[in-house]
């Protein structure tokens, strides 16, 4: 396993890298992990906002 192949866990500050998503370059923190997806909580001044992810769209910040 190479270094920057880190696995993501709950808790860890992750940035969304899908070009697709509308929420790529979001900073947020994974709540839950499964086999495939992670939760990750996105806040932002006035609103909250769990989206669930492909581990392959995201990478630890």
């Amino acid at each position: 396993m190479e270094l920057s192949a880190k696995p993501i866990l709950p808790g860890a500050f992750v940035v969304v890298k899908d070009n697709k998503s509308i929420y790529r370059g979001y900073k947020g923190f994974v709540q839950r992990v499964t086999k495939k997806r992670a939760a990750v909580l996105f806040e932002g001044g006035n609103w909250d906002k769990l989206i669930t992810f492909n581990l392959t769209n995201l990478e630890i910040v």
